[in-house]
């Protein structure tokens, strides 16, 4: 973990200066010009508070609960850590603090006094800290002896390090060592301990949350199967044959808070506002800690109803518990919380179709998806750009709605226009494929003008035979003469051609398109329905070898996907399917660090300057070569870790 940047000795003031200082402000006094200005905010912040600066007692009075072990995962993964750290304090008078988000001391050892390990350190309670600069920050911070606020700390000097969740780079809590006063504030003995433990709790917590993902895996699977707790026998005698083996997929969704795993089954019962309904009601019930990437100590926020106000049953009180879905929903649902480690890491929700039993057509079954998607095919087919996949997008239905329509309605040749990519190819088959009356009919012969095929192909559709033309951008003269003239005749059979819009077309070329405008339709780019990517990821995503777990996508990685322009539309997001599904080595759904930088950065949401375009090169090479871990990154090109994420923010606007 790197360091932030501290002020060097040369422009502080001395200790003496500050202790001064202080004195003149608690006096209500003018204050010398040297005084920094984050030290004069901090003091006013705690006068705002109204906290006392004379306070002796080293808890509040009635003091709180403690948290928990079993109620914190920050500390179960750093209990280890900091007990093999703590020898290293190597003095009696420093002391080890880890705290939570919320700033309440988890866990502390240590030969320092006892007011050091106040049950919580947020400044509304006393005032200036390390711990709640750093978690403010985001970086390492020092506090020393007079730039506290509070009388008992004037001989304190303290370093925090925040601990930030491996995935996303929220800040979890922060580890802390204080020690009696260092001179004239120089550089904390204790930061480069603080340092290590925090990046090696980062290193424990990464290690569970994968090992989290194992057990959710396991739990879906389990559910599908009709096995365990998640299953109950009311639910899994219908489902069953006569010696006890289940027959068909139940209708299964996993939720933890970034990624969905989806049923075949459950996708059918499911719509996206029932999926939305359904995590909504499933994070009211367990609480915020069940869907964070690593589950915290902290209550459930204001802004989440808590179990208590919710009309949901609290897990604590129920094995498992019904979630309430839109009217008009085809299924209930009943959830059921999975733990791990002693915390929540998400739940299974098992669902049960309305008005009629689980068989018909909802007893197919399925792999894991997610949000719906099974595993299933390899390239850019029919059912990727074809009609008969319930896309979302209005963009997309309209374009195929209307080319059904002209197919059905004349026999007349037709134009589908769009980038390259968007699926032209894969739509004119399956139009063909209807007019042919393939399988039985003669198949559709396709030429592409890019590899000089046209020429034969034109003189087999004068004869009677279907044909597709591809890439009629890049037709020669003579080719496009001779469509020209075999259109003007009455069509014998049908024709379908693709065009790529690009540089102004010739005039011969223009003529053609001119014919073909009234029946024409063009299909929008990727980007211009970015809610098509989960359903085509259905279509993309190879079902897994036997004994795999399927691949599926955090949502965390859907929205990346979701956000990127995808220049080469279907096509490009075709490659990117398949080298995860070869290359890939990790488990569990698949992380937006595991995108390519393009995707996982998301463009620039401004203008860049050359000079910015080769510093953001540079940084998404580092992030690369360093799996995604912002922390190593920033040590390898030299910066803060703070300046690192100001300076991606700054790319993103």
């Amino acid at each position: 973990m790197t360091s932030t940047e501290q002020p060097s000795v040369s422009v502080r003031p001395t200790l003496t200066s500050l202790r001064r200082a202080r004195e003149l402000f608690l006096l209500g006094r003018q204050l010398p010009d040297d005084v920094p200005e984050e030290v004069v905010a901090a003091w006013k912040r705690a006068r705002f508070f109204g906290v006392r600066h004379d306070t002796r007692g080293p808890v509040p009075d009635p003091a709180p609960p403690p948290v928990r072990p079993e109620g914190s995962a920050l500390l179960a993964a750093a209990r280890p850590v900091l007990e093999r750290i703590a020898p290293a304090l190597g003095t009696e008078q420093a002391t080890l603090l880890l705290t939570d988000e919320r700033l309440r001391v988890l866990w502390a050892t240590g030969g320092g006094r006892d007011d050091l390990c106040r049950f919580d350190l947020s400044e509304q309670m006393v005032g200036v800290n390390s711990a709640a600069r750093a978690l403010s920050t985001r970086g390492r911070a020092e506090v020393h002896g007079p730039e506290h606020f509070l009388d008992l700390w004037q001989d304190v000097s303290a370093v925090s390090v925040p601990v930030l969740a491996p995935d996303t780079g929220r800040p979890l809590g922060t580890v802390t060592v204080a020690s009696t006063l260092c001179a004239e504030c120089g550089p904390h003995p204790g930061a480069a301990l603080a340092e290590a433990a925090a990046d090696a709790v980062e290193a424990e917590l990464l290690a569970r949350s994968q090992g989290a993902e194992r057990v959710l895996l396991d739990a879906y699977l389990a559910a599908v199967r009709g096995e365990g707790r998640h299953c109950r026998d009311g639910e899994a005698g219908r489902e069953r044959g006569g010696r006890g083996r289940p027959e068909v997929g139940r209708a299964v969704v996993v939720l933890d808070g970034r990624s969905r795993l989806v049923s075949e089954a459950a996708g059918r019962l499911l719509s996206p506002e029932g999926l939305e309904a359904l995590e909504r009601g499933a994070v009211a019930a367990v609480g915020r800690a069940a869907f964070a990437a690593v589950p915290l100590p902290s209550s459930v926020p204001s802004s989440v109803p808590s179990a208590s106000s919710s009309s949901v049953p609290s897990p604590v009180a129920s094995s498992s518990y019904s979630v309430p879905l839109p009217e008009g929903a085809k299924c209930r649902a009943t959830l059921t919380p999975v733990t791990h480690l002693g915390s929540v890491i998400g739940v299974v929700a098992v669902l049960v179709p309305v008005g009629r039993t689980a068989a018909g057509a909802d007893e197919r079954g399925g792999t894991a998806a997610v949000d719906g998607h099974s595993g299933s095919g390899g390239g850019v087919d029919v059912g990727v750009a074809g009609r008969s996949v319930a896309w979302h997008s209005v963009a997309w239905r309209h374009a195929v709605d209307r080319a059904t329509e002209l197919v059905r309605s004349s026999s007349e040749p037709l134009l589908l226009v769009g980038e390259r990519g968007t699926g032209k190819a894969s739509l004119a088959r399956e139009l063909a494929a209807e007019l042919v009356g393939e399988p039985a009919g003669e198949p559709l012969l396709t030429a592409d003008a890019a590899e000089g095929e046209v020429h034969a192909a034109l003189e087999a559709w004068a004869g009677g035979r279907a044909v597709l033309v591809r890439h009629a951008e890049r037709l020669t003269q003579r080719d496009v003469a001779a469509l020209n003239s075999l259109l003007e005749a009455p069509p014998v059979a049908p024709l379908l051609v693709t065009y790529t819009p690009g540089p102004a077309p010739g005039p011969c070329l223009q003529r053609l398109l001119d014919s073909l405008a009234a029946r024409t339709i063009t299909l929008p780019a990727l980007r211009e329905r970015p809610e098509d990517i989960r359903d085509l990821l259905d279509s993309l995503t190879p079902g897994p070898a036997p004994g795999e777990p399927p691949l599926t996508w955090s949502l965390d990685a859907l929205r990346a996907l979701e956000q990127h322009p995808w220049p080469g539309n279907v096509t490009e997001l075709v490659h990117l399917v398949r080298a995860l599904t070869e290359q890939r080595r990790a488990t569990g759904p698949v992380r937006r660090a595991e995108l390519p930088d393009p995707v996982r950065e998301g463009p620039a949401a401004r203008q860049l300057s050359p000079m910015e375009r080769a510093e953001r090169a540079a940084i998404l090479d580092a992030l690369h070569r360093h799996g995604g871990n912002k922390a190593r990154t920033a040590v390898a090109l030299g910066i803060a870790r703070a300046t690192l994420y100001r300076k991606l923010r700054g790319y993103r606007g």
